[in-house]
């Protein structure tokens, strides 16, 4: 074997002066490219419709091309991304058409987590799930909505944790993730906002009664009305930017 060889030992890549970079770290690398770029998504900072490349996005983030490479296989799967032959990839927007797909899927899921959670959730978690109520109805009641869809994200999230299935909860999150990029448009107008804090607040009764039978209808039913509400937003965002 000759110098250069010797200096890539199986299972890793040249970082620095030759020295190894382990797989693990390359794939923490990969991730964590992948959090930081649906995060961008999520907030807006990468708008719908906007075409990213490689070569942007790695200056912007400060990482090489190849995790950059993996973080959009990683969203192009999640749909969260549409590749674009030899120009990099698009932010993918949302159709209502596509909203009707995913959403009785989620309902289906937030259903069953409902029953699941009844079975298996602690008093401690009903009190983490309660306290976490009370900042979002604080943050209601400012007209706070950033903050008020952290703390919705976060219940939500909690209840699916309750399940005890992390099957049940990694199908959940693809899903839910692929439509948070348009979720604050479905809670804008203040009559739907205001439903939505009263639909919680019976989600919170059931939960602390475990009463699975009717958690897992007041889920379906609360996402029912979002799905309404975002495919209102969805055409209201297409039509403005015909």
């Amino acid at each position: 074997m000759n110098e250069r060889g010797a200096g890539v030992q199986a299972g890793g890549s040249r970082t620095g002066r030759g020295k190894p970079r382990p797989r693990r770290q390359r794939g923490a690398l990969h991730r964590e490219t992948a959090d930081r770029l649906r995060d961008m998504i999520f907030a807006g900072e990468l708008e719908p419709g906007a075409r990213v490349t490689e070569i942007a996005l790695s200056r912007r983030l400060g990482v090489s091309r190849t995790p950059l490479r993996e973080a959009f296989r990683a969203l192009t799967a999640e749909g969260l991304l549409e590749p674009l032959p030899r120009r990099g990839a698009r932010i993918a927007s949302l159709t209502a058409e596509l909203v009707d797909e995913m959403f009785p899927i989620m309902g289906a899921l937030e259903s069953l987590a409902g029953e699941l959670a009844c079975r298996h959730i602690t008093d401690a978690e009903i009190a983490e799930i309660r306290a976490l109520h009370g900042q979002m109805a604080e943050h209601h009641a400012r007209g706070d909505l950033d903050s008020y869809f952290r703390l919705n994200q976060r219940i939500h999230e909690s209840i699916m944790a309750a399940t005890r299935n992390p099957t049940l909860y990694r199908i959940y999150l693809g899903l839910a993730g692929r439509v948070r990029q348009a979720r604050k448009a479905a809670n804008v107008s203040p009559a739907r906002w205001n439903e939505a804090m009263d639909e919680h607040a019976r989600i919170l009764a059931a939960l602390e009664r475990r009463d699975g039978e009717m958690l897992a209808v007041l889920l379906r039913r609360h996402l029912f009305n979002k799905q309404e509400a975002l495919k209102d937003s969805v055409r209201r965002l297409g039509r403005g930017g015909d």
